[in-house]
């Protein structure tokens, strides 16, 4: 049995958010490292040294990259961060649904807003490739959602490998409205726009990537898609959590608000990936997100388009070793 087989079901005792942050804790006290195989990717002009990465979420405020680094990962998406410090929704926010390897989550961005982010981001010795997940602030109201994107978009660029558009949490107000065609159209080409600017500026390109729901309507992936490829943004994760309550809403949780991540929704977030797949035809790269427990579901991705993954659930359940097993 794995370290983290001997101590889960300690952390499973304890409040998921409790346990999430005394596992960050542990993780950053230890000499624990993870090697995980070379594997190279190149994608969105950048060379992942293998395919598996974080998803954002784990690591909010970027406070503990160092650690993370160490679980062999190709790269770390950290985030979501807004331009001002917001607590989120009150807890409880996170249940596990252990018989489906299921979390449902309700957190709401909370974190310490950009400027303290990044001197985080700045205290971190490790120089690997690093996503920035960047999201609106709950007060902020839709029709004015682009000028946080701008904010913060504008103060992570020095230190991005790449900024992830964050628009499919289901759990800020309004937030999933700007993937509809006329706001994601206004979001993307402000944000394109500001890049020019940026590149200049600091002398390098930064790739953008946009962060998708797994509850899309097939019309609503074709404009998405359409809107990618416009503005030329390089990347697509698809996808974020869902509101459905697939596989768990008779279990313990099940009817919890927010989004639900893990196995159940493994198939329905990979044939949004498929999709976009169909429709950009390689001109974006696209991350699979969502469900990925084993090997198996890592390769489903790849099978399905994906040219990179992200983990997050599954290492709740899992731990550690996935990372490796989804590499090979």
């Amino acid at each position: 049995m794995s370290l983290y087989g001997l101590i889960r079901p300690l952390l499973f005792a304890l409040d998921p958010e409790t346990a999430h942050r005394l596992t960050l804790a542990l993780l950053e006290k230890s000499f624990y490292s993870n090697s995980a195989p070379r594997q190279p990717v190149q994608a969105m002009g950048l060379e992942f040294p293998n395919p598996v990465g974080l998803a954002a979420g784990l690591d909010k405020n970027a406070e503990h990259i160092d650690a993370l680094a160490r679980l062999g990962f190709g790269f770390l998406e950290v985030g979501t961060v807004t331009p001002r410090p917001q607590p989120g929704n009150p807890p409880p926010r996170m249940f596990r649904i252990a018989r489906q390897q299921a979390v449902i989550n309700r957190f709401g961005f909370n974190n310490v807003g950009i400027d303290e982010f990044l001197r985080n981001v700045a205290r971190a010795s490790w120089k690997g490739i690093l996503g920035i997940n960047i999201g609106r602030n709950a007060d902020t109201p839709v029709e004015r959602a682009v000028e946080d994107y701008e904010a913060c978009f504008d103060k992570a660029y020095a230190r991005a490998s790449y900024v992830t558009i964050n628009v499919s949490s289901p759990n800020t107000k309004g937030l999933r409205s700007l993937q509809e065609k006329e706001a994601l159209e206004q979001l993307l080409s402000r944000l394109s726009g500001k890049r020019k600017t940026l590149a200049q500026s600091h002398g390098k390109h930064v790739p953008l990537v946009l962060k998708v729901s797994p509850d899309l309507e097939i019309q609503e992936i074709a404009n998405i898609a359409a809107a990618v490829r416009r503005h030329r943004i390089e990347g697509v994760i698809a996808t974020n959590t869902s509101l459905t309550r697939d596989g768990v809403a008779e279990l313990k949780n099940g009817q919890e608000a927010g989004g639900l991540s893990g196995a159940p929704i493994r198939n329905r977030a990979t044939q949004v990936l498929r999709r976009f797949s169909d429709l950009l035809k390689g001109e974006a790269t696209l991350i699979g997100a969502g469900g990925i427990c084993s090997r198996a579901d890592a390769r489903e991705k790849f099978a399905a388009g994906a040219s990179l993954v992200q983990l997050y659930t599954g290492l709740v359940y899992r731990g550690p070793r996935l990372v490796g097993e989804c590499v090979l």
